[in-house]
């Protein structure tokens, strides 16, 4: 009996000092979690896509709460009003004024970049990159299998019959990248979103001299500089045969599209241009 309640004592000493310890170390070792993080965390969609750059909604929030500005960090699923919400309970402002937009450069359709040979396989641009160069001359076009399509969770990018080419539906990208990343071309990039989405972009990635590729294509881009002296305000720069507008830079003039001779360039939502008959018409009758 003696060694059932030593035994016992025993036992109930050493759970006791166990406590006891375990108590001190909860108290010396504590984390402090700050409680604006799950309040950060209830605002986000909790889709956890990774489109934000971090692995989880949880770990964005945590950022969100540690961070010092908010002018690098975007929830591509929730977008503007979701971020404006985080800016409020964090207290910091979010730095947003509209999110980027996925553009698809290449504008060689079927009608203006012909096939030179027939592929049977499997319908993946990854598996086409990996085997040879694609259909056509231009090695560094648009394939057309849509990888980049499947990779979107947001039903925002589709290819269109016709063309064979991608299109994005700029209300439905949240510029999570993933189509970015799908495209084993790296055609697509994400853009400055400017006032009603316009936008004006080189349609084109192929960096193979202008002559050669002006047989395999005729809306390339041939090197030929005229953009370049036509922007007055550095926007473009020429690297390895190719015209690159910085869209950060540009002012949407639309000066580098008059001059490009094989329309490489493009513009995107923007009104018609009026002819000179009718810029004379209305300065003659301005109350028309």
């Amino acid at each position: 009996m003696s060694i059932l309640i030593l035994s016992l004592a025993t036992l109930v000493t050493v759970g006791a000092i166990a406590a006891i310890i375990l108590f001190i170390a909860s108290k010396k070792f504590r984390v402090f979690e700050d409680p604006l993080i799950d309040r950060v965390e209830a605002a986000l969609p909790s889709v956890n896509c990774g489109g934000c750059g971090f692995p989880s909604c949880r770990a964005f929030a945590i950022e969100c709460v540690h961070t010092e500005s908010l002018k690098n960090l975007v929830c591509t699923v929730g977008g503007i009003a979701t971020m404006k919400e985080v800016a409020i309970i964090v207290g910091k402002d979010s730095g947003i004024l509209r999110l980027p937009v996925a553009v698809v450069r290449c504008g060689g359709g079927c009608e203006v970049r012909p096939l030179t040979n027939r592929y049977d396989g499997v319908n993946s641009c990854a598996i086409v990159h990996n085997l040879y160069g694609g259909e056509t001359g231009c090695t560094w076009g648009c394939l057309g299998y849509g990888d980049c399509v499947l990779s979107c969770k947001f039903d925002a990018i589709h290819i269109h019959p016709k063309t064979k080419l991608p299109e994005v539906d700029d209300d439905k990208c949240t510029s999570c990248n993933a189509c970015v990343k799908a495209c084993p071309k790296s055609i697509i990039e994400l853009r400055k979103r400017a006032i009603k989405s316009r936008k004006i972009y080189v349609n084109c990635v192929n960096k193979d001299p202008g002559d050669l590729i002006a047989e395999f294509c005729s809306v390339a881009c041939i090197s030929c500089k005229k953009c370049l002296e036509a922007c007055a305000f550095d926007a473009i720069t020429i690297s390895g045969n190719l015209a690159f507008i910085d869209s950060d830079k540009c002012t949407l003039c639309r000066q580098c599209v008059r001059v490009c001779p094989t329309n490489a360039i493009v513009e995107v939502n923007f009104p018609g241009r009026k002819n000179q008959q009718e810029t004379i018409e209305e300065v003659m009758n301005p109350a028309n």
